[in-house]
C-alpha cells in the first residue's frame, strides 16, 4: 500500500518511546558490536570517555582502566615526538661538525648523503606531527590534556638545548 499521499505533519508524536534512538547518528558504521559498543566520532568538543576511539578503530577505549592507559599512552607518544626532533637536532649538529671538518672535496659527498638522512627525519616528524594531530582532533578534552602533557615532559626531557617559542607541531 503507497502512503505517499498521506500527510502525517500533524500527528501527536509525543505518545511514542523515542529512547531507543539516542545516539542513532552512528548507525550503520559497521564497528562491531551492540549500539553501546561503537566508536564515537566527535565534531565538537566533549570530556565523554565511554566508547571513544583514538585514531583508528582498534583503538577502543571502553573502560576507567583502558582510558588511564591510553591517555599514558598518549602522553608517551606526544614526548617521543619531542624525543625525534632533539634527535634529530643532535644528528644535524653532529653532521655539521663532521662535514666542516673533512676536506673541501669530501664535503660534497658528505653533505650529498647527510642531507638525504635529514630529509628521512624531517619526513617522519611531519608524519608524527600529523598523527599527533589527529590524536588531538578526537575533541576529547581528556586527550587533548593528554597531549599537552607530553608535550611537556617531552619538552623537559629532551627539549633543554630548543627555545620554547621555536616552530610547534603541524608545521
Amino acid at each position: 500500500m503507497d502512503h505517499a499521499h498521506m500527510d502525517h505533519s500533524k500527528m501527536d508524536h509525543s505518545a511514542m518511546d523515542h529512547g531507543s534512538m539516542e545516539g542513532h547518528g552512528g548507525m550503520g558504521g559497521g564497528m562491531g558490536g551492540g549500539m553501546g559498543d561503537r566508536c564515537s566520532m566527535n565534531m565538537l568538543f566533549t570530556w565523554e570517555t565511554k566508547n571513544l576511539c583514538i585514531v583508528f578503530r582498534q583503538w577502543h577505549v571502553r573502560s576507567t582502566s583502558g582510558l588511564v592507559i591510553s591517555l599514558l599512552l598518549v602522553v608517551a607518544l606526544a614526548a617521543g615526538y619531542e624525543a625525534l626532533r632533539a634527535a634529530s637536532r643532535r644528528y644535524e649538529n653532529s653532521v655539521t661538525k663532521r662535514v666542516e671538518s673533512l676536506p673541501r672535496r669530501e664535503q660534497v659527498e658528505a653533505s650529498r648523503s647527510a642531507h638525504l638522512v635529514k630529509a628521512a627525519l624531517y619526513a617522519a616528524q611531519n608524519f608524527y606531527a600529523f598523527m599527533l594531530m589527529l590524536v588531538f582532533m578526537t575533541y576529547n578534552g581528556w586527550v587533548m590534556v593528554a597531549v599537552a602533557l607530553g608535550a611537556f615532559v617531552g619538552y623537559v626531557a629532551f627539549g633543554s638545548s630548543t627555545s620554547s617559542t621555536k616552530d610547534n607541531a603541524c608545521h
